[in-house]
């Protein structure tokens, strides 16, 4: 005997269908439909809502796509075989973002698997997971999602996440995944005709979901409820949460210091560390703040400041939201204190932004660096990686400035070796209408900023998605094994010296020429040079080198360091 149950208040009649047969559903005050079917524990069903078949908001399993039947499904227990797994902290750590569809040319949570000893041997401590919640059509970047409580199928579904979580485990990885709460996609999200999912507004994706507004109770408890089933039921040892700044809540408590307060509820009971990410433009630190000091109380959160100062610093791009940045007096700003724009005027947006970190008592650690994302790569207008326009020796620069920082460093796929291939934006909308949308708003995107629109991969195209796999033959290339051995060496070394990991910003001295192109960072006994520019640069810092990109030298004093063009040298004192 199964209880069927559904949040439904705004229809007249709810029944549900289980394998063919339709059974009635009681109502109660509180708007919930309750009936109990002895029926198979796979058993294919859905809601009939006011006489149409819909497919179940909280669904564990949906085998032909989000538009059809719910099935009953529950996680094998007895599969698990982490039960030494105590768990990782994300201080001191680093992350590995990846897209499951592309990550693999087979493109599935048991391909993942085959690729995990890479990452041991890289010496990652987490990986972080594209989303992977129940989409229309065969592949996109997963953050159209319409049925969060499902596992996109093609992947592999439950099973086979649980599968790459106790394999990632037992190989000493956590996992953390993506989940998007700000939006819900254009094709199968049906939320609305059960109840007040959806409230007045909009953000850059999609229709505001009610957080905030009357009735709000239960989708806050969807939310969370979501949230706290993947580290409880999948074992996940976080959650970054997507684009928190579009979540709009006015009640008195947020909803994200809420699901702060269940999750260490959670964590204490399952007895290891759960760890929630913020992704968040406004350059507020009340994200990370304790609850004790008035914050939200999460744990960390994407920092765009840090990767744009080392992009343009490197790169010297400087249109669109790049245009502030690029100095090295910027760079030398954001690294000794989080955010370059903290109260300061941004020409991108024509307004102020931000507010200062408190370095004194907010770690580092809290806020994570990068030189690549999915974003940071995929919603460029070609989605070209560094490596398509930057020699070998500055993507070696990016990697020290990022894996030697005082921040919780995070890399993004294919980035350790300078993977050659793109990644783009790709869709599968299964619409033809909505298909064609998708791909004119993305021409018209890039052509109002100046770009040939002929030259924008079509996202329906499915040449777009394959070509965003990457290519794990290129690591035998000469250049990028190289460039993977570097990232190695930069990453053990994070590892093995406390100066590395120490988080507090007042440790870091920070020296740079803008003339020369050098930059310094002093970390205890430690100091990271890095040459900027294409001519070789004499640094006054001495010490002896421990780690470099190309050989630097020095002269019988060693009080100055000649570090070559587009390299970096690790000094000891």
């Amino acid at each position: 005997m199964h209880t069927f149950e559904v949040w439904a208040p705004t229809p007249e009649s709810v029944r549900v269908e289980v394998d063919g047969i339709t059974h009635d559903m009681e109502r109660t005050d509180d708007g919930w439909w309750r009936g109990e079917v002895d029926c198979d524990n796979q058993a294919r069903y859905g809601f009939v809502v006011d006489g149409q078949i819909l497919p179940d908001p909280r669904s564990p399993r949906q085998p032909e796509g989000v538009h059809l039947l719910s099935q009953l499904h529950q996680l094998d227990e007895a599969s698990w075989t982490d039960s030494q797994w105590t768990g990782r902290q994300l201080p001191g750590s680093s992350v590995y973002e990846l897209h499951i569809g592309t990550f693999t040319p087979e493109g599935t949570f048991d391909a993942a698997i085959e690729r995990l000893d890479h990452l041991v041997d890289l010496g990652v401590g987490f990986v972080e997971i594209m989303p992977v919640n129940g989409f229309n059509g065969t592949h996109n970047w997963g953050y159209d999602g319409v049925l969060w409580y499902t596992v996109h199928e093609i992947y592999g579904g439950p099973d086979g996440l649980q599968r790459l979580v106790n394999a990632a485990h037992e190989r000493g990885l956590g996992v953390i995944l993506d989940v998007v709460y700000n939006h819900l996609g254009p094709s199968g999200n049906y939320l609305e005709k059960f109840g007040p999912y959806i409230a007045d507004g909009a953000n850059t994706w999609g229709r505001t979901i009610n957080i905030g507004g009357p009735q709000s109770g239960e989708v806050r408890e969807y939310i969370i409820g979501n949230a706290l089933r993947w580290m409880r039921d999948f074992h996940i040892d976080g959650l970054r949460l997507d684009a928190v700044h579009a979540l709009v809540d006015h009640t008195g408590t947020h909803i994200l210091e809420e699901l702060a307060v269940r999750t260490e509820t959670l964590s204490a009971h399952l007895g290891r560390p759960l760890t929630l990410i913020a992704e968040s433009d406004l350059n507020d630190a009340t994200l990370i703040t304790p609850r004790a000091a008035g914050g939200f109380g999460l744990d960390a959160q994407w920092d765009d400041d840090i990767h744009h100062t080392i992009h343009t610093a490197v790169s010297g791009e400087r249109q669109g939201y790049y245009a502030d940045f690029g100095s090295l007096e910027s760079l030398a700003s954001t690294l000794r204190r989080g955010f370059f724009h903290a109260g300061t005027y941004s020409s991108f947006r024509g307004r102020v932004h931000g507010r200062p970190i408190d370095i004194t008592h907010q770690p580092a650690s809290a806020l994570l660096a990068y030189t690549c994302t999915h974003d940071q790569i995929g919603n460029r207008a070609i989605g070209d990686r560094p490596s398509a326009y930057l020699t070998p020796g500055q993507l070696a620069i990016k990697a020290a400035l990022v894996l030697l920082s005082p921040y919780t460093p995070m890399l993004f796929m294919g980035e350790e070796w300078g993977a050659t291939t793109p990644f783009q934006f790709f869709t599968s909308h299964p619409e033809r209408e909505l298909g064609e949308a998708t791909a004119k708003g993305r021409k018209a995107e890039f052509a109002a900023h100046g770009w040939n629109s002929d030259d924008i991969p079509d996202p329906q195209d499915p040449q777009t998605f394959l070509r965003s796999k990457l290519d794990w033959d290129e690591r035998t290339d000469e250049t990028c094994a190289r460039v993977l051995a570097c990232y190695r060496d930069l990453l053990a070394l994070r590892k093995k010296r406390i100066e590395i990991t120490d988080p507090w910003l007042g440790h870091l001295h920070v020296d740079y020429d803008e003339d020369d192109q050098w930059i310094t960072l002093r970390r205890g006994a430690l100091q990271i040079v890095c040459n900027l520019g294409t001519d070789a640069a004499s640094v006054p810092a001495g010490g002896t080198p421990i780690l470099w990109w190309d050989p630097p030298t020095q002269d019988e004093t060693a009080s100055a360091t000649v570090v070559p063009g587009h390299s970096f040298v690790v000094l000891e004192s």
